[in-house]
């Protein structure tokens, strides 16, 4: 893409802003200057961190060195929000802001509004007093539905649409079209309101579950010192995250479960949790790269969506859900992160540190969707992103970084076509626009299949409780 080819997608007619300046604002900030119309006198970052102040005035963009906390939110963001004419739009990269409160305040305000993740204040994930079915994205999420429920319609705020949750369950659809033409179904293709229809499809399908099977092989120039947490994104997010209960959407074909799960008693009910973190859980999966592989089964908020987005039910019974997970294998160098934390009691290093892309020496961040139980077994859908076709398509960012902020330029492009569209998430919006916007900086996105499944690759030299009748069951998927 040269410079004069940039689509310019709408314009943004009040203030912008962008609240956190981590790996994924400073790579966000240069797509929302290519792609909309706006007045960058009214642009300001509110970031604490001021290492990143040379960036911005490089950029001409006003910089609050600040916490966005929950005592100084409205005092904070209404006059930069509601200033000068025009409809502002709130775009949130932080972590420790509570989405739900921020959400509330700017629909109340008429400001356009987006975020990675339902994120909580300052606290949350590290609760001990909390029960960990409270500490779990299943019950953050039902925050945001119960909010929805209450006041639907409205100004648009678009909830988690980051690369995953986000553009993953665009792939969710694109790969179910492509192998419902590829097996032969005859089918109309749903709209983009009809959620039932979709669930429909993928149940005709025969798609038992989806894993958002993931492979970074992003490789450092140096290797990894001790005491130090290397991560290609958030290393905050990532602990956060990965501190959490190990949690999946519970399809209707499993007829196993792991003996520290647990069911959520409240809410849509489309998930379970287990008593254990997320990034100390491996699962079998499969991407086109390294073919089989360990992930871990790190809880986000696109597992309980896609599930619930895809239930089929019948007189209030539920007659068809896809189990759906994050089955992820980091960059090497935090796979020796986490080992190195759980080791030490799971006590974070003192040196947190996001690596950029000048650090990294080649690698590529495998994301896709991996549907299987169907009667072509498995395919991966979702994109193949090099660090090298990276650094040639956009500044200030990795592999990792560019499948995110590129899917919050989708989702803005969105919201400013569906300025009344209410609380939505990546799952109820027009994958065809999204992935249209974003695809120029996806490099290679790609289908494949694979003859593969869970029960391959055991030498069979040990005792193992396994279901050989049905390879796709969750037993035969997490490794134990």
């Amino acid at each position: 893409m040269s410079e004069k080819t940039y689509p310019v997608y709408g314009e943004i007619t009040g203030p912008i802003v962008m609240i956190g300046f981590g790996s994924i604002g400073r790579g966000t900030l240069p797509l929302i200057e290519r792609h909309f119309k706006f007045d960058k006198s009214r642009m300001v970052v509110i970031d604490p961190r001021n290492d990143e102040a040379e960036l911005l005035a490089k950029h001409g963009i006003k910089h609050i060195q600040a916490h966005v906390t929950k005592d100084n939110y409205k005092k904070l963001l209404k006059p930069l929000l509601t200033e000068g004419e025009g409809q502002g739009f709130c775009v949130n990269l932080s972590v420790d802001t509570g989405s739900l409160d921020l959400m509330k305040f700017c629909r109340k305000l008429d400001v356009l509004y987006i975020d990675t993740v339902v994120e909580p204040w300052l606290g949350f994930y590290f609760d001990k007093n909390m029960k960990n079915s409270e500490r779990t994205n299943y019950a953050l999420r039902e925050t945001v539905r119960q909010e929805k429920a209450k006041n639907p319609g409205g100004t648009t705020a678009v909830s988690t649409c980051g690369a995953n949750p986000g553009m993953v369950s665009w792939f969710v659809k694109q790969g179910l079209v492509n192998l419902a033409n590829e097996i032969g179904i005859k089918f109309e293709e749903p709209s983009q309101d009809d959620r039932e229809g979709w669930a429909k499809l993928m149940k005709k399908v025969g798609v038992k579950g989806v894993h958002i099977a993931e492979r970074d092989t992003q490789r450092t120039k140096n290797p990894k010192p001790l005491n130090v947490f290397w991560n290609t994104w958030s290393v905050e997010g990532f602990i956060s995250e990965g501190l959490q209960p190990a949690e999946l959407g519970w399809g209707t074909h499993e007829n196993w479960m792991p003996k520290n799960a647990k069911k959520h008693k409240k809410g849509c009910k489309a998930a379970i949790y287990l008593e254990q973190p997320g990034a100390n859980t491996r699962v079998r999966t499969w991407c086109p790269t390294p073919g089989p592989q360990y992930g871990f089964l790190v809880t986000h908020n696109e597992s309980i969506s896609i599930a619930d987005y895809f239930t089929v039910e019948k007189d209030g019974e539920v007659t068809y859900r896809p189990t759906c997970h994050y089955a992820y294998h980091p960059a090497n160098d935090a796979v020796l992160s986490l080992h190195e934390m759980f080791g030490n009691g799971g006590n974070q290093q003192p040196v947190l540190h996001v690596l950029d892309e000048d650090e990294l020496v080649d690698g590529v961040d495998e994301l896709g969707v991996l549907l299987y139980g169907h009667e072509k077994n498995a395919y991966w859908y979702g994109s193949r992103l090099s660090l090298e076709e990276t650094r040639e398509i956009a500044p200030y960012q990795n592999a990792t970084g560019l499948q995110v902020t590129s899917a919050v330029l989708a989702g803005m492009v969105w919201a400013l076509e569906n300025p009344k569209a209410g609380i939505v998430e990546a799952d109820e919006m027009d994958y065809k626009r999204c992935l249209e916007v974003q695809s120029p900086y996806l490099g290679p996105v790609e289908g494949h299949y694979t003859d593969w499944t869970p029960l391959d690759g055991r030498p069979g030299l040990f005792p193992e409780d396994l279901d050989e009748k049905d390879p796709w069951q969750f037993r035969n998927i997490l490794v134990r």
